[in-house]
């Protein structure tokens, strides 16, 4: 009756192994490391650089515990941060011999101090939160009313473009905020184009106004697309964010989207918190359009006149005036690789360009059309715009290569370099909160976290074995099982733990040893009813198993919830509040099972059991004993 076939063992105890073998990571702590990663796209990370990278380290007499590849990066694990900060010099001076123009980013890091046996058998540690490990957080802004306003003035150049295309004669576009207007002098032109730019450009809703020679078609972005802009917008910012971490060398970052228009950072481990501060905060997005040569245009620059219709007025590096055309020719998303260099004409300073397919398309034909006429390069940041360099075009440009230059310094060259390799922003973004959590303080963190859990589960395990005896034991055993597999899946997931995580398995210990308790009770029930002990035991683990599924699911139900709803430490709370769910399912039931007919499975004439005081009416002999 209360005996397991051996498979049920058999699970039981793989279960057991796997949970020590991924939990055991975790104890080991964490070391000082430094970390190499290309610097360039067209430089790789392979087994060669991790020998050269040992090579430098023997002979800098910097000895590191191991060094190994790891994806796109070769890191190098170190016993104390003195040598790891020797380390990370040495590497620089013998992998960047050009410090103006560095082939890899060899960043401070930190890594688990597991064996390497354990490392073989992908046994990780779970990645620890910024309020566990330390860190730098922010909170980001991003500037939505200028991601419509780039699209309002794309969505301006594509009505010029499609109406000489179609040969239909207008009286001038202009743009009023997030709204594009065209004029027109007659009616009947005005309904063709209506006609036209209805069924070409469809997120707009065209409405005519105005009379007699006053015809105006105004067109305003549709809710729906306005919102699709806002999403691309933050989700392209997102990715960007994301690249520029990786040119940091930070591991684990955590990147994520905060309401509907703001960004948090988290750098966890991070050492160089001004470096982070500096590349993180700089928002550079790079523009390319033509520079008006008019004499108009003229006029404006030195102050005689008003800025023409169409163009902005903006300032070059030196300080000069300069009139440039609001039409975009091509942005940021056209560009697959920035790197700085030096011009091989007048040896200058450069920043050198690769385009993608369409953007060297476009680039050809704009060069071809405006020979002799100049093009001006901008990069703004944080909502300001500089030409950067404004040439003259001097023939086609084809192959999709172009080279920035002029007045710049390698500094300047290297920076600008890193942030247009990095990605373009579809938007301004600017740092409106910055936390900055130290080591010590997540160390202090890790502790307390640790001690609740710790005195939890003991207090728990002192009431249990004192009411319930031999059960109460099973019971703790069971609750210390699901502890171990609990860390075990976080570990297998590489979840980030969070202190709102370690308040959830704290919770999880607490709500799992319900479920064992309710077995008890069962079978301290029929124990009062005159069933026999082995008939108790098996009554109890049937009868509560329907209870202890309708409690869990329903408070399964309301973890999903969370999950699905919250974000941040709320979501983090609830990853580890499910897990925790499930895995006291298995273990309540199954593993304390298991245990009680080992124990008590073999006795055929079983007398008593050790499960506390049964009270029972006068006159009964109970079959438990105290």
């Amino acid at each position: 009756m209360n005996r397991y076939p051996w498979w049920k063992y058999a699970i039981l105890a793989i279960a057991l192994l796997v949970g020590l073998v991924y939990t055991l990571p975790n104890f080991f702590g964490e070391a000082p490391a430094v970390q190499v990663s290309s610097g360039k796209a067209t430089v790789k990370v392979d087994a060669a650089l991790t020998q050269r990278v040992e090579d430098v380290l023997k002979q800098s007499g910097a000895q590191p515990d191991f060094v190994q590849l790891d994806s796109n990066s070769v890191r190098a694990r170190f016993t104390d941060p003195d040598t790891q900060l020797k380390a990370k010099d040495a590497l620089n001076r013998a992998l960047n011999t050009d410090p103006t123009d560095p082939t890899y980013i060899v960043a401070l890091n930190l890594v688990s101090r597991s064996p390497a046996w354990l490392t073989s058998l992908h046994a990780l540690p779970m990645y620890l939160g910024l309020d566990l490990r330390g860190g730098v957080h922010f909170l980001m802004q991003v500037d939505m009313r200028a991601a419509q306003t780039k699209k309002a003035e794309s969505v301006a150049g594509d009505v010029r473009t499609l109406l000489r295309d179609k040969n239909v004669r207008h009286a001038g576009i202009s743009r009023e905020g997030n709204n594009v207007e065209v004029r027109f002098r007659d009616a009947a032109t005005l309904a063709s184009a209506q006609s036209l730019l209805t069924t070409q450009l469809p997120d707009l809703q065209w409405t005519p106004a105005g009379e007699g020679n006053d015809l105006r078609l105004a067109g305003v972005l549709k809710p729906q697309a306005a919102r699709a802009v806002q999403e691309a917008a933050l989700k392209q910012n997102i990715t960007t964010l994301h690249n520029r971490v990786n040119e940091l060398g930070v591991a684990e970052p955590v990147i994520q989207q905060q309401g509907t228009d703001r960004v948090v950072v988290q750098l966890p481990g991070v050492q160089d918190t001004a470096k982070a501060k500096d590349i993180i905060g700089r928002t550079a997005t790079l523009e390319v359009r033509l520079v008006d040569d008019s004499a108009e245009a003229a006029a404006a620059a030195v102050g005689s006149g008003p800025v023409p219709f169409g163009t902005e007025r903006y300032v070059e590096r030196g300080g000069a005036p300069l009139i440039v055309k609001r039409q975009v020719i091509l942005t940021g998303e056209n560009l697959t690789d920035a790197q700085a260099g030096f011009d091989g004409q007048t040896q200058e300073p450069a920043v050198h360009l690769t385009l993608d397919a369409k953007g060297a398309r476009i680039f050809r034909d704009v060069t071809r059309e405006n020979v002799g006429k100049r093009m001006a390069i901008l990069l703004f940041e944080k909502g300001k715009g500089e030409v950067v360099t404004a040439p003259v075009i001097r023939s086609e440009i084809s192959g999709g290569r172009v080279q920035i230059s002029g007045r710049m310094t390698t500094q300047e060259a290297n920076d600008t370099a890193l942030l247009l390799r990095a990605g373009s922003l579809a938007a301004p973004m600017e740092i409106i909160e910055e936390r900055t959590i130290g080591p010590s303080l997540g160390a202090d963190n890790i502790a307390k976290g640790f001690n609740s859990v710790l005195y939890g589960f003991l207090a728990i395990a002192a009431f249990m074995c004192a009411y319930y005896l031999l059960f109460g034991v099973f019971s703790t055993l069971a609750l210390a099982f699901n502890l171990l597999l609990l860390v075990a899946v976080l570990s297998m997931l590489q979840a980030t733990l969070t202190l709102p995580g370690i308040a959830a398995i704290a919770l999880t210990l607490g709500m799992a040893i319900d479920a064992n308790v309710l077995i008890n009770e069962r079978v301290r029930e029929e124990l009062r009813n005159g069933s026999a002990p082995q008939t108790a035991i098996h009554a109890g683990y049937e009868r509560a198993w329907a209870t202890i599924l309708d409690s869990n699911v329903t408070t399964l139900i309301a973890g999903v919830a969370l999950l699905a709803f919250g974000s941040g430490p709320v979501r983090g709370f609830a990853v580890v509040h499910c897990l925790g769910i499930l895995t006291s399912m298995f273990s309540a039931v199954m593993f304390s099972r298991g245990l009680v007919n080992l124990w008590y499975g073999r006795k055929k004439r079983l007398k008593s059991v050790s499960i506390g005081q049964v009270w029972r009416p006068e006159g009964d002999t109970p079959a438990a004993k105290a």
